[in-house]
């Protein structure tokens, strides 16, 4: 009877392990899901990026033209 049990055993337990979802792999959709969600973060975090340069170039270009009405009067002062 142990034997048989064994043998039972040892014939269903490779099919288990071969039908186990986590040994068989990820699924390729759900690869190309998380690519394509990586993807759009990536595009969105790049958009955010042009704006904070062109808020950055705005503000450069204000310290500049204040830099320069400060030595205008700086220099009509003296």
């Amino acid at each position: 009877m142990q034997r048989i049990s064994l043998a039972i055993l040892l014939a269903v337990t490779p099919l288990a392990l071969l039908s186990s979802p986590a040994l068989a792999g990820p699924d390729p959709k759900d690869e190309q899901r998380q690519l394509l969600a990586l993807v759009k973060e990536v595009q969105a975090q790049q958009e955010q990026i042009v704006a904070n340069q062109a808020k950055i170039d705005a503000k450069l270009a204000d310290l500049g033209e204040t830099l320069h009405t400060a030595r205008i009067f700086s220099s009509r002062s003296r």
